[in-house]
Formats: C-alpha cells, sequence, structure tokens
C-alpha cells in the first residue's frame, strides 16, 4: 500500500511539472483503478498526462517512429503502448527507416493552420499537403498532391511531453514510406521490413514522434 501512495504522489508531481491539459489527480486516480500490477499503475499514469489534444501549428522536428498496438492473449486484449514491445518495434523500424533518409536531423514537418497546409521536407526534398484536424484536435487527416498519387491518410493525435505524436493504420503508413522511398531514390525493401513488424499484433498503428 505504502508503494501505492508513493506511486500516486509520483505522478500527480510528474503531472503538475508537465503541465498536462486536463489532466487532474482525479483522473489519474481513475485511470489507477483498474491497474493490478505496478507496471499497468506507471503506464496508465503516463497515458492520462499524454493524452490531451494537439494543436498543430509550426515546425516540427521528426525525433523517430511511434507505434502503438494492442495484443490479445487468453481472450484478454491489453494495450502495448509505452511497453518494451512497442519500444523494441519503434527502434528496429528506425534502424529500416533511416538507411532511405527518414531520420532525426534529416526530416522535418511544417503545419501552417492559417490555410491548413503542411510540408514534408526529407533530406532537402519538399513535400506538401493540406491537413484537416477534428474530434477536438485528436484525430488528423494528411491529403498529399500528385507526387504522391493523391495519397489520404487520416491519423490521431496525441500529445507528448516534447510535442506530439501522429499515428496511422499500418496500411496508410507503409504506402507513405514506400512513396517517399521513390521520391528520395531509395530501394522500398526497408519499408517491407517495417511492414513485417506488424505482423502478430492487433490494431498495429505507426506514425511520427515530433517535437518542436
Amino acid at each position: 500500500m505504502k508503494k501505492l501512495f508513493s506511486v500516486l504522489a509520483l505522478a500527480a508531481v510528474v503531472a503538475v511539472s508537465a503541465n498536462a491539459q486536463n489532466s487532474s489527480l482525479g483522473s489519474i486516480l481513475g485511470k489507477l483503478g483498474n491497474s493490478s500490477t505496478l507496471g499497468n499503475i506507471l503506464t496508465n499514469a503516463a497515458g492520462a498526462i499524454y493524452s490531451g489534444p494537439v494543436t498543430l501549428n509550426g515546425t516540427y522536428s521528426y525525433n523517430g517512429i511511434a507505434v502503438s498496438a494492442t495484443s490479445s492473449e487468453g481472450g484478454i486484449v491489453s494495450s502495448l503502448a509505452g511497453t518494451a514491445v512497442t519500444s523494441g518495434i519503434e527502434s528496429k523500424a528506425d534502424e529500416y527507416l533511416a538507411k532511405i533518409g527518414v531520420k532525426p536531423g534529416l526530416m522535418t514537418w511544417t503545419f501552417n493552420s492559417s490555410d491548413n497546409t503542411f510540408t514534408v521536407n526529407v533530406a532537402g526534398i519538399s513535400i506538401p499537403g493540406k491537413y484537416k484536424v477534428g474530434d477536438g484536435e485528436k484525430t488528423v487527416t494528411l491529403s498529399f498532391g500528385k507526387s504522391f498519387q493523391f495519397l489520404s491518410m487520416p491519423g490521431t493525435l496525441e500529445s507528448s511531453m516534447s510535442g506530439a505524436r501522429v499515428l496511422f493504420t499500418a496500411d496508410k503508413a507503409m504506402a507513405f514510406f514506400k512513396k517517399l522511398s521513390g521520391v528520395l531514390s531509395q530501394s522500398s525493401s526497408q519499408v517491407a521490413g517495417v511492414a513485417k513488424l506488424a505482423s502478430g499484433y492487433d490494431n498495429f498503428r505507426i506514425g511520427f514522434k515530433l517535437s518542436k
């Protein structure tokens, strides 16, 4: 019991220091109510801190791949977000995509909320598009032009300590990476490697960690 109270106190301190939107000690306690292990308690507390809406505007730096998934075992569906499993998938995906030029320092996203346009800049190549946010700034749809065969990518937005996580279904994300590899004159074999990482997981979503 003492350990539980210590964890609750720590979660409250972190929530205040992070200035998280819509996160109160009451909401954190509510999330902790169904936790059965210390690991689940920490995961749920972190989720409460980072789940606020995101206002996309300005330039963001790409900080790596973001992954979210669930796993079914014995009839129980559990979230793998923020676990060693998703961290391992993110690390491996980063290795594959770095080989086609998608890596921190070489990719930025600039959003202009005045006209809902965006530009992805990768290794000096600029790719424009239009975006639309919805559901209280928790969803976003990216619409590309002719160079990407008018690809449309509906996704979700999550706030983070440094900026945002933008997540898409695996098929949409792979379509983006394949088209990007073509624009960068790189082989799509690395993208195929990323696609294989999604096998065996339910509700697999993959996207970007962005920071201002």
